[in-house]
């Protein structure tokens, strides 16, 4: 058993450049997510997945907790061959070929529209400057 925490210890302020570091690295963690960016392409597991609960719930309509549907699903995978899993694996491949593509797509379109908008800017000014120059003219 463990005496209690000598009163030194007990009364201690928490340093405030530790608090400090710690709600930084928070804040680093928690990045923006842009909704429009593409989603993560499912893996081979998750690809069985979606057709094995489709069997199960027919062959188990009584069974309704997901939690007993991932651990048949989770148990058959094991069971499986590497010849048995090919298919799923295959079609995983697709999607991560078809994500990468879109990925590449997503960030042309997001250093498009950067560069439409720096387009804007430089003509705002320009139109800006030569409304100025074209008063100095005329006076």
């Amino acid at each position: 058993m463990r005496g209690p925490k000598s009163a030194a210890i007990a009364h201690k302020k928490p340093d405030t450049a530790m608090l400090n570091k710690r709600n930084t690295v928070k804040e680093k963690k928690a990045s923006k997510k842009n909704s429009d960016a593409p989603k993560r392409p499912a893996g081979a597991f998750f690809i069985f997945m979606e057709e094995f609960r489709k069997s199960y719930k027919e062959n188990y309509p009584d069974v309704k907790a997901c939690s007993a549907v991932g651990k048949a699903g989770g148990e058959k995978w094991k069971l499986m061959s590497t010849a048995e899993k090919c298919p799923y694996v295959e079609m995983a491949l697709k999607r991560k070929v078809e994500y990468e593509k879109a990925v590449e797509a997503y960030k042309i379109k997001l250093s498009d529209n950067g560069e439409d908008e720096k387009t804007e800017e430089s003509e705002k000014s320009i139109s800006y400057v030569h409304e100025e120059s074209g008063e100095n003219d005329s006076s």
